[in-house]
């Protein structure tokens, strides 16, 4: 990869994909800009390295058709490129990946098919057919041009922000944060830039520290988009020289990046989007007077699973509770709990009164409720209030 390549894949670019905006995002933290990805034409970056990549392809391998892995988004870029360029493509995609990334890559025109339950599991099946048929393989990450595509993002920051000081970059296989951090630090040699990783997916951060390829034996995270076992030697290579190191989030901190981008940004994430504001909100690092770009690298999110994603996100800020509470089977009692909770400025979802708990024969029963709350401070709160008329209160989750 070299910046000639990426200035020439922001020519090429040009007439194709959306100049995604730099918003400035103060009500999530001072100085903090988001790089909204997330409003690119298929609804994340990886169009930008998916038609650069096809652009590059002679007309004898344009017509034998490509083939793709993706867990979603990368199908998406590669299948619009496809149907812009006239090429067949087939798209191997795990039977987990999210319904709406599958109906939305088949809108396309191009073959699906489902394969494994994670992407490594796509990968490898795809691998497979492409022996078979002779079709030419686009990889996800792990090539020049998919890399230089995708570093186009650091030219637009840099044109919308001259005095970048961190960039924040969501991390699977590497193909983003590589493409990002080597074109930053030839135009701006100073800027920090950072991969961000779910926690229970961190094989880049793995890989780096072994100084080698490390596979994961899992990499199970809401964050599907970057859920990947292994990172490719090519973008290894790059992010050992150019990337100032990476960051990792847990999945109630995912969730909140979520949950917050949507009430307080109007912005649609999925979870692998929102792990570099996540980054930023729960101070991973020291950003003060920093001018920080966090990419929002996609929005592709299905909404069947986001309300699951919203009530991860009240829990992790404090917005909702789930309390157990051991009870003396008396009349009365609930209800004076109940009251008690109200009166607090709680507000109660649902109530589960089990009075067929081990302690039964004691005359103790267990009342599990779920309650909506403002704040940790508001829980603490009610926790005292609770103790205070002789209910011992747990939380049971958050």
């Amino acid at each position: 990869m070299t910046m000639e390549l990426i200035e020439e894949a922001q020519r090429v670019l040009q007439p194709i994909i959306s100049r995604t905006p730099l918003v400035r995002a103060d009500k999530i933290q001072e100085h903090l800009w988001i790089k909204a990805e997330s409003l690119q034409l298929t609804g994340a970056f990886k169009l930008r390295g998916a038609y650069y990549r096809l652009s590059k392809l002679s007309e004898e391998q344009k017509k034998r058709g490509v083939i793709a892995a993706s867990a979603g988004n990368h199908a998406q870029g590669v299948a619009y490129a496809c149907k812009e360029m006239g090429i067949k493509g087939t798209i191997v995609m795990p039977k987990t990946a999210p319904l709406s990334k599958i109906e939305a890559t088949r809108s396309y025109g191009v073959k699906v098919e489902l394969q494994g339950d994670t992407f490594n599991d796509a990968y490898e099946y795809a691998k497979n057919l492409q022996t078979l048929t002779d079709a030419v393989f686009i990889e996800p990450f792990n090539d020049p041009y998919i890399m230089a595509g995708q570093g186009t993002i650091a030219l637009e920051i840099y044109e919308r922000m001259p005095d970048v000081d961190v960039v924040l970059v969501p991390v699977g296989g590497g193909g983003l944060v590589s493409g990002i951090a080597y074109a930053m630090k030839h135009i701006k040699p100073d800027c920090k830039v950072y991969g961000v990783e779910a926690g229970s997916a961190a094989s880049m951060q793995a890989s780096l520290a072994a100084g080698q390829i490390v596979k994961l034996e899992n990499a199970a995270t809401i964050a599907d988009g970057i859920a990947v076992k292994a990172p490719g030697d090519q973008t290894l290579a790059v992010c050992k020289t150019y990337l100032d190191g990476i960051i990792t989030v847990s999945e109630d901190e995912i969730a909140a990046g979520i949950l917050t981008l949507l009430e307080k940004m109007k912005m649609v994430a999925e979870g692998a989007g929102a792990v570099s504001v996540a980054a930023a909100m729960f101070e991973k690092l020291d950003l003060h007077g920093k001018n920080c770009v966090a990419v929002l690298s996609g929005g592709n999110i299905d909404v069947n699973f986001l309300s699951k994603i919203i009530d991860l996100g009240l829990m992790k800020t404090g917005r909702k509770v789930i309390l157990d509470v051991p009870l003396v089977d008396k009349p009365g009692n609930l209800s004076k709990l109940l009251h008690l909770i109200s009166t607090s400025g709680a507000n109660v979802v649902s109530v589960d009164h089990n009075r067929y708990s081990d302690d039964m024969l004691s005359g103790i029963c267990t009342v599990r409720c779920m309650i909506e709350t403002t704040s940790e401070a508001h829980i603490g709160q009610l926790l005292d209030t609770l103790f205070a008329h002789g209910f011992h209160a747990k939380i049971q989750a958050r």
